[in-house]
Order: structure tokens, then C-alpha cells, then sequence
């Protein structure tokens, strides 16, 4: 990706390297994310959006990246601080004390960018990083 370019491009030759689609979609697999779920954590796109992302994958805007990393460094956090991916995905869907009683799934689910980074923050003062 170029300075100053906000999109990047999904789309890749035969063999070419995971995107960040790619990785979103495997981490809603392991996470076991809902459709009406994913399509929140990305931003809320065009529902025909998301489903030709699913398909062909293509160009995503600079939030939706951003989001994408966020999700990425929480996800990469848990499963440094729990010994399994079902204890990842049992954390993010149990009610946390620091989220109000809320879960952290939850919580990223608002739709707002900046409660995928508190989500993200708390993990990270977790790890202690």
C-alpha cells in the first residue's frame, strides 16, 4: 500500500499472499461471528458489499482496514494471554466487569471504530503491552 492511498485491494493473483479479507473471514469462522455480526465488525458496508467481499474479495477503505488490524492485534493478544482458541472466543463472549458487564464482543459490536479499540486497549494493558 502506497502512502496516502486509503483502499487496498483484496483481489489477488493465483497463489498471492492472504489479504486482510482473508484474514477477517477465518478469524469470523473461528470466532464463530454471525453474518449480521461480521457485517457490523467491518464498518456496516453495503450488505451486497460484504457478500462480493465474501465472494471476490475487492477494495476496503481505510476504516474498515483499520478495523480489520484492530480485530487482528486483539485476536493475536488473546492468544498469547489463553491457551486455546475456544478460551478466545469463551473470552470474548463472557460478560467483563471492565465493559460494564457487557461482553467484549459486544462492546466492538456498538459499530463504532473506537470501541473496537478500547476492546483492543484492554487486552493490550492485559498482556501488559
Amino acid at each position: 500500500m502506497h502512502p496516502g492511498n486509503h483502499t487496498e485491494t483484496s483481489e489477488r493473483p493465483r497463489g498471492g499472499q492472504p489479504t486482510s479479507l482473508d484474514f477477517f473471514f477465518k478469524l469470523a469462522e473461528i470466532w464463530d461471528l454471525s453474518t449480521e455480526q461480521q457485517i457490523k465488525l467491518l464498518g456496516s458496508p453495503a450488505r451486497s458489499t460484504y457478500f462480493r467481499w465474501r465472494k471476490d474479495g475487492g477494495d476496503v477503505s481505510a476504516d474498515t482496514l483499520e478495523r480489520i488490524s484492530h480485530l487482528g492485534s486483539i485476536y493475536k493478544a488473546l492468544s498469547i494471554l489463553l491457551d486455546s482458541s475456544e478460551a478466545v472466543v469463551s473470552w470474548i463472549r463472557r460478560p467483563n466487569r471492565y465493559f460494564e458487564g457487557a461482553t467484549a464482543l459486544d462492546v466492538m459490536l456498538s459499530g463504532n471504530l473506537s470501541d473496537i479499540i478500547r476492546v483492543r486497549q484492554y487486552v493490550d494493558a492485559q498482556r501488559g503491552g
